[in-house]
């Protein structure tokens, strides 16, 4: 029974008969026993091979999840290191982080001036004063070195260089004093010439020194430690304790002329915002690190920064009021969008078109499969800038408008159509996936500006408002106290203001410390002169950053 189910038996008697049909039922139960068995061994692997199927299909679908998420990460990963060591700067000419190699077709600009443009006209320098000097020969040279007769003078032959003196010195204070000689009761015996403007009663540094120290770590964010440097090799060394204690009592100088910014800038129709890191060094109660946040509104005519220890909905929200009826452009962090007057209607967002454009170009780099539909969206982002600029080179109701914002209108369909039709593609990759969900969830405040001229394509402006205050974080690491980070939001927000307005800077900044001075150390009664947009006509022409410019 070894090889085959029925053993073929020999011939047998009848009497065995009985005992052959014992052995074949025997055998027969064996052989049932037999296949009862195999079944369930059967059975058994039949189980066991179904669970391998399911567990292999586990396994590949896992296999598969782990790729996907394997290429996720890399992606994130390659994007990060973009973030971290790519420039950020938004300038074409020298910005690779937010740029994709193939994005544009034709090649490089040279360097250098362009053969189709004229160069910058020559500066004219005809303002600054003028010291002559006059050069001559020396005496035993003034005459014939063959007959020795004296040479006569006739004119001189005229150059100019451009010179700068920068001398730190004492102003000695001598007030005159004088003796009555009349004998008359009622008046004092000795009577002192009253003392000069001073901007720090009782202080030790004069206007000049104020004002150069608040230009230098505010306006050119040079870190202070680096001026005093500076001025130790000129002969002046003073103390950094001297320098902040002066700061601390310039403050209250400042704040009449911070609240007009806010209030101004708080009604401006249209207004851009961003915001970013400062660093304030106070234990705060409630609060864990040391991590502030400056906030930049950019007005119509002011340009705004506040500092506040939170990133939340709460400082946009504050900085307009309930009623008001303002156009914001913004990117798309979820604070603007949390803010009551965007619920209420009162404020709509338009966001920026650079944020979108850098998300395609993290997906083309992260994802160099996808960088050819990246690519793709970044040529249809191109035309809209493109279309745009024409646009708004034309007044409306022109030919060339027209022609401009019909093809910019079309555009803007066929990306959306486009976005639809891809978002409908079951096989999209999860990162293009996320980059179109985002484009679309954002789509209306997008596409705002299309109706509205006043909107640009992108918050680029606002950025730049923060470049300075960046280069500071980088160079003196943000305030030391609450009052010096107020003081930096204030002088911020002044400087950035008077640029805007085309004014010159240290011409304003002395024109008003001077008259604080006069004022016995405190701010003017009345600071509307002092505001660009109030300031008087003549004296605008006078504080302006280009001396023929008088609007």
């Amino acid at each position: 029974m070894d090889d085959t189910l029925v053993e073929i038996l020999p011939a047998a008697e009848p009497t065995d008969l009985l005992d052959l049909v014992r052995r074949l039922q025997h055998e027969v139960l064996q052989l049932r026993q037999e296949v009862a068995k195999l079944r369930l061994e059967n059975i058994d692997l039949r189980q066991q091979a179904n669970f391998r199927k399911v567990m292999h299909a586990k396994a590949v679908h896992r296999a598969e999840q782990l790729e996907a998420q394997l290429q996720q990460l890399r992606g994130e990963n390659a994007q990060l290191k973009a973030e971290i060591f790519g420039r950020k700067t938004e300038k074409p000419t020298a910005d690779r982080s937010n740029q994709l190699e193939g994005e544009h077709k034709s090649r490089p600009r040279k360097r250098g001036q362009r053969k189709d443009k004229p160069g910058p006209p020559r500066r004219d320098y005809g303002h600054l004063p003028v010291v002559e000097e006059l050069h001559e020969l020396p005496e035993d040279q003034c005459c014939c070195p063959e007959c020795g007769l004296p040479f006569s003078p006739i004119n001189t032959e005229d150059s100019e260089q451009i010179e700068i003196d920068v001398q730190a010195h004492r102003r000695k204070i001598r007030r005159r004093r004088y003796q009555r000689k009349c004998g008359c009761k009622n008046s004092p015996r000795t009577i002192t010439a009253p003392p000069p403007p001073k901007l720090i009663p009782k202080g030790l540094l004069g206007t000049s020194v104020c004002l150069e120290i608040l230009l230098e770590k505010f306006f050119s964010h040079r870190p202070i430690e680096r001026l005093l440097e500076h001025w130790r090799l000129l002969g002046l060394d003073l103390a950094a304790g001297t320098v902040a204690g002066t700061l601390q009592r310039l403050v209250p100088l400042f704040e009449p002329l911070y609240e007009s910014l806010l209030q101004r800038n708080a009604l401006s129709p249209f207004a851009q915002a961003d915001e970013t890191r400062w660093m304030v060094f106070i234990d705060q109660e409630g609060k864990t690190g040391h991590r502030w946040w400056l906030w930049v509104f950019l007005g119509a005519d002011t340009v705004v920064f506040r500092l506040d220890p939170s990133r939340s909905h709460e400082v946009p929200e504050g900085h307009f009021p309930a009623d008001a009826q303002v156009v914001l452009l913004v990117d798309r962090y979820s604070a603007y969008k949390a803010m009551a007057q965007v619920h209420g209607g009162q404020v709509l967002l338009a966001f920026c078109w650079a944020h979108v454009r850098r998300d395609f170009v993290k997906v083309g780099k992260g994802w160099p499969e996808r960088k050819n539909w990246a690519l793709d969206w970044l040529q249809r982002i191109r035309k809209l800038y493109i279309y745009q600029r024409q646009r708004q080179n034309h007044e409306p109701g022109s030919a060339e408008f027209l022609a401009a914002d019909t093809a910019l209108r079309q555009a803007v369909d066929k990306m959306h159509d486009q976005v639809r039709s891809q978002l409908a593609d079951q096989k999209l990759p999860a990162p293009c996936r996320t980059t179109l969900e985002s484009l679309q969830e954002h789509w209306v405040g997008l596409t705002r500006f299309l109706d509205d001229r006043r909107i640009p394509l992108d918050n680029n402006r606002s950025e730049r408002q923060v470049r300075g205050p960046a280069l500071g974080r980088k160079n003196y690491y943000g305030s030391g106290a609450l009052w010096s980070g107020r003081l930096a939001a204030m002088l911020f927000s002044l400087f950035a203001t008077l640029r805007l307005t085309k004014i010159n800077v240290r011409k304003w900044l002395t024109w008003y410390l001077e008259s604080c001075a006069e004022n016995g150390g405190r701010a003017p009664a009345d600071i509307t002169p002092y505001l660009p947009w109030s300031m008087p006509r003549e004296k605008r022409t006078e504080m302006a950053l280009d001396p023929n410019d008088s609007s």
